[in-house]
């Protein structure tokens, strides 16, 4: 063996292991962190109000996957429907990009006034849960 040091191992044989996802605490009603390390699920939930509050292509820090498109949707005379649809649509899109995410279900949003309440079940690797924000 010429180089020794080179691992000739398959790289199908190795499995990638998912680390527990580890998150800086927030209060989702105030945005404001909580002071506190969260893990497991709870960073998933951490991640995807982060992601679902960030427009995507905005911010040179996240890459063109990150985040979500709600304000193309602002200012549109689209259908209640279409945008309900839209919105959902929108909604799975950003938060597929989380690898512990799988899918969500029972989604449905509520217009008062000015904000939109998105509500959804969020389906993961590490749990579901029920998710309830403003966008």
């Amino acid at each position: 063996m010429m180089f020794p040091f080179v691992d000739t191992e398959d790289e199908e044989d190795i499995q990638e292991e998912q680390y527990i996802p580890r998150e800086y605490g927030i209060n989702f009603k105030t945005g404001q962190l909580s002071g506190k390390i969260v893990e497991g699920y709870d960073a998933i939930l951490v991640w995807a109000w982060l992601a679902l509050h960030t427009p995507r292509y905005r911010y040179y820090i996240y890459s063109e996957d990150y985040g979500q498109e709600y304000e193309e949707l602002i200012g549109k005379s689209y259908s209640a429907e279409l945008t309900d649809s839209e919105l959902e649509r929108m909604t799975e899109e950003c938060l597929m990009e989380n690898p512990y995410i799988t899918g969500i279900e029972n989604f449905s949003c509520t217009k008062n006034d000015e904000k939109v309440t998105v509500s959804f079940s969020l389906i993961t690797t590490l749990g579901d849960g029920e998710v309830s924000t403003n966008v």
